[in-house]
């Protein structure tokens, strides 16, 4: 059984950064799409941001030029570089992956325990 693994998050100030990371145990990223989620108290879950195999992104037109996202296949990892966070940015945090053309219709495994991400003002 495959089980994805966030973590990274915590408690910062406006204007700081945080780096998160999603691993995977039990399978590889490989040739997949993986996506960032997130959900805040009282909201449906949204994707933050995606990253193929060929290392092509996408982001929330929210985050665009705040957060980063980029893959390590070697450590079988993917990562979420956010800066510039503010308020609106707390969320619990998640991370799931899906074929190719059909992510994010189609996600290929459960959803892990996500990281918190709590921005103070």
């Amino acid at each position: 059984q495959v089980h994805l693994v966030e973590s990274g998050g915590g408690l910062v100030q406006a204007g700081g950064s945080l780096r998160l990371s999603c691993a995977a145990s039990g399978s590889s990223f490989s040739g997949n799409v993986v996506g960032w989620y997130r959900q805040a108290p009282g909201k449906q879950r949204e994707l933050v941001a995606s990253i193929n195999s060929a290392g092509v992104t996408n982001y929330l037109e929210f985050v665009k030029g705040r957060f980063a996202i980029s893959r390590d296949n070697a450590k079988n990892t993917v990562y979420l570089q956010m800066n510039s966070l503010n308020p609106e940015d707390t969320a619990v945090y998640y991370c799931n992956v899906g074929l190719p053309g059909l992510f994010p219709r189609l996600l290929l495994f459960s959803w892990g325990q996500g990281t918190q991400v709590t921005v103070s003002s």
